[in-house]
């Protein structure tokens, strides 16, 4: 018989050895692998909309999931080896922030689940068979774009309402062009103005197009997108600053960059149901089974830094519908001060720090709606760099 002793002993090393067992029976964390065009700091708040709905789904970042970034910095032909280093991560699901990238993860695999975003159709571009059943490996959700083309037309026509004469940027290869296009004159005759639809598919075609402008005495420009455009969107952005042509986007990205102005499906919407099809798979739904959703949401983001260089000013009820404002911190001091402020709400309003004239860049969401119809409440304010402390950036 085994003594007591012995027994003891022999107990305590099974124990003492449990765990290491049990930590090498245990299932590994789950990896995202997020892939994006752009840069980290200009996809901030797509990320942090992205993690949100991973939270709604169950999981969170450290805690449940951990995440993979890689961005091609606006270098489309680093997307390839970069979904090719996620893949060799072994990741259990890429999330393809852009149409460039999902388009590069499909390339790169056909087994590891893919949840996209894109602004395309993406049936037109090959990323799933069907909206209703996607089949393969990839789902994901599109922007509320195409419908909307015709009410950019009528936003710009609100900015520049003495212009008789616009014009419209619209890739020629893309199966929604004629469509847009036909949309886009319907909303001139409307509006009784005239229409010039210009056509790109190329680099080339885009500096004829802007070329034009000024023998047509065009009044203003309405650019369409499409995976050509959206990939040139800073050009685009530079050119119409170039030629002082007032102009209407359809990303929030292409404003950043310096665009008047744009009107599109909200991002922030769109992210936010990525993140939560992305909690989805990880909980072993397949991609295949999951309907491509649409973000039904649209946003209308100002660029006012852009609008004083161009001369304009734009009507308040347009401020009030807007989402976004981007502006610098001498806006923000001037729209704290008595000259922005209702005569009612001037002498409630407490002075801006001057701290804040330190500041490069200011987003003011839903500023204008409270400047507009609740004066009492100031405009919530928050740098690019989501800082706290905004005059610390």
């Amino acid at each position: 018989m085994m003594k007591r002793r012995q027994f003891v002993t022999l107990l305590g090393g099974a124990v003492a050895a449990w765990p290491l067992a049990a930590r090498a029976q245990q299932p590994a964390m789950p990896v995202i692998g997020l892939l994006g065009s752009a840069t980290a700091r200009e996809w901030a708040p797509s990320v942090a909309a992205f993690l949100r709905g991973l939270s709604e789904a169950g999981f969170a970042e450290g805690r449940d999931v951990a995440i993979e970034s890689r961005w091609a910095e606006n270098q489309y032909d680093r997307l390839p080896s970069l979904a090719a280093e996620l893949i060799h991560r072994q990741v259990s699901v890429i999330t393809a922030l852009t149409t460039p990238s999902a388009i590069a993860a499909k390339a790169a695999t056909a087994t590891i689940p893919i949840v996209f975003t894109t602004i395309a159709d993406p049936v037109q571009i090959g990323l799933v068979a069907s909206l209703n059943r996607p089949g393969g490996n990839l789902t994901g959700v599109t922007f509320l774009n195409v419908e909307i083309v015709p009410k950019m037309l009528e936003l710009l026509h609100e900015v520049v309402p003495t212009a008789t004469t616009m014009a419209a940027l619209i890739n020629p290869t893309n199966p929604n062009a004629d469509t847009w296009s036909t949309s886009l004159q319907v909303a001139a005759r409307t509006l009784g103005l005239e229409l010039n639809v210009l056509r790109a598919s190329t680099e080339r075609d885009i500096d004829t197009a802007f070329a034009t402008l000024i023998p047509l005495r065009v009044g203003g420009l309405a650019i369409v997108n499409d995976v050509f455009i959206i990939t040139r969107e800073e050009q685009l952005a530079a050119l119409a600053l170039r030629h002082r042509v007032p102009t209407i986007f359809q990303t929030r990205a292409s404003v950043v960059a310096g665009g008047l102005m744009s009107y599109a499906g909200s991002a922030s919407d769109a992210y936010r149901q990525a993140g939560v099809y992305t909690g989805r798979v990880l909980k072993g739904e397949k991609p295949a089974d999951l309907p491509v959703q649409r973000s039904a949401k649209v946003e209308l983001v100002i660029n006012l830094k852009t609008a004083k260089m161009l001369g304009l000013t734009f009507p308040i009820t347009l401020l009030g519908r807007a989402d976004e404002v981007i502006e610098w911190c001498e806006f923000v001091t001037l729209l704290g001060g008595s000259v922005a402020w209702p005569l009612a709400a001037r002498a409630q309003q407490p002075p801006v720090p001057n701290r804040l004239s330190h500041c490069r860049k200011f987003i003011l969401r839903g500023a204008a709606a409270r400047l507009s119809f609740d004066p009492v409440h100031r405009p919530s304010v928050k740098t690019v760099c989501a800082k706290e402390r905004p005059w610390q950036c």
